[in-house]
């Protein structure tokens, strides 16, 4: 039998209910790292460079851009040929200037320093000029280490940051030895023209956040799960949420009975009461489920699991033998309680009233009936 606590719109229970201030609070959903394994930001460290563009294409892939909108093309370039673009990311479906994104992955032991990016920065100059591509709108540096102090500096003010790497270019400095002939002056006026404000450090923690929003890929890379809370408590009255799949088991009792019940009479029937309230129980284990699977792999995963529920067990609950609606909710409880669903992401997750519990979310969804 439930406990009197009332729920919020969201199936949850609200904190302050008047409990017992020395108890506990209920252990909510959450992400954890298994036992063993390090975080991401620092898994990253240890990435091969090319494990590391990879990253920074599929973050790039769920990057969102306001407004809805993302990326309409992103590739990931690195290695020979790649014309200092290790990703690109195009706003629109061509490659068109100041339409595109460039994302430089370096993956050093060290934050990047100005020695490590001036070169870099030869090399896009000279693509440009050489037309290989467009000007992009933003040039981002990315590295797991980050941004060194002294090319942050550098960064902070555009202006000199420019005149540095033409000055350092003509002196062959900071990693630019033997480099001199190549700046041309027509290459001089390109680096001339172009905004270094528009050259960024991409961080890593944006990096992350940008890729964990693929929350499988994001966790099977990292070897995250989701650690589930406690279940949402069943309030002693159903609450509107409940309202369909309530209906159908009224409709199950009044058959059992013989005349139609009001949900009052139901809950006091000595001889369907109890019955009815271990059926509400089996929901709120399943929302419990529901709410689990919204706050670590997506609503989505729930709807697949409703679906291979309602595949194994429809054919059950429609059986000609079963005369009764009573016979059917039984049979659907009783076979969803047998399934096997180790192709769910939620599989591992799963407590001994989830699956028969589903079986009431889909008569929620009117996808399941028990009285013909």
């Amino acid at each position: 039998m439930g406990v009197s606590v009332l729920l919020s719109s969201t199936g949850e229970a609200p904190e302050d209910m008047g409990a017992n201030p020395n108890q506990k609070p209920a252990r909510k959903n959450r992400f954890a790292v298994k036992r063993g394994v390090i975080p991401p930001s620092s898994q990253v460290l240890l990435f091969h460079p090319d494990q590391w563009e990879k990253l920074v294409e599929a973050a790039c892939l769920n990057r969102p851009l306001g407004n809805g909108a993302k990326y309409a093309f992103v590739k990931q370039l690195g290695g020979a040929g790649d014309g200092g673009r290790d990703v690109e990311a195009r706003l629109v479906p061509n490659l068109l200037k100041g339409q595109w994104d460039l994302y430089q992955g370096k993956h050093y032991d060290h934050g990047l320093t100005p020695s490590d990016v001036f070169k870099e920065l030869v090399k896009f100059f000279k693509h440009l000029a050489a037309k290989t591509y467009p000007e992009p709108r933003y040039y981002y540096l990315c590295a797991p280490r980050g941004v060194g102090n002294d090319l942050h500096e550098l960064m902070t003010k555009p202006d000199e940051f420019k005149l540095r790497f033409l000055n350092d270019w003509k002196a062959e400095k900071t990693g630019l030895k033997g480099r001199a002939a190549e700046l041309t002056s027509d290459l001089e006026k390109l680096v001339m023209a172009f905004d270094f404000k528009n050259i960024i450090e991409c961080q890593t923690r944006d990096i992350l956040k940008w890729h964990a929003l693929d929350r499988k890929a994001h966790f099977d890379l990292f070897g995250i799960e989701g650690e589930r809370g406690e279940d949402p408590l069943t309030p002693t009255a159903p609450a509107a949420h409940e309202q369909v799949y309530v209906e159908e088991l009224l409709k199950v009792y009044a058959e059992v009975s013989g005349k139609s019940l009001t949900l009052d009479e139901l809950m006091a029937s000595d001889s369907c009461g109890e019955h009815f309230q271990s059926q509400r129980t089996l929901f709120y284990c399943a929302e419990g489920l529901k709410l689990f699977s919204r706050d670590t792999h997506g609503e989505a995963e729930f709807d697949a699991l409703l679906d291979m529920v309602l595949t194994g067990v429809g054919p059950k609950v429609k059986s000609p033998r079963h005369k009764t609606g009573l016979d059917r909710l039984e049979a659907g409880t009783s076979g969803a309680e047998q399934l096997v669903v180790n192709d769910s992401v939620l599989a591992p997750k799963l407590r001994p009233g989830d699956l028969p519990g589903t079986c009431h979310h889909l008569a929620n969804q009117k996808r399941l009936k028990w009285v013909k």
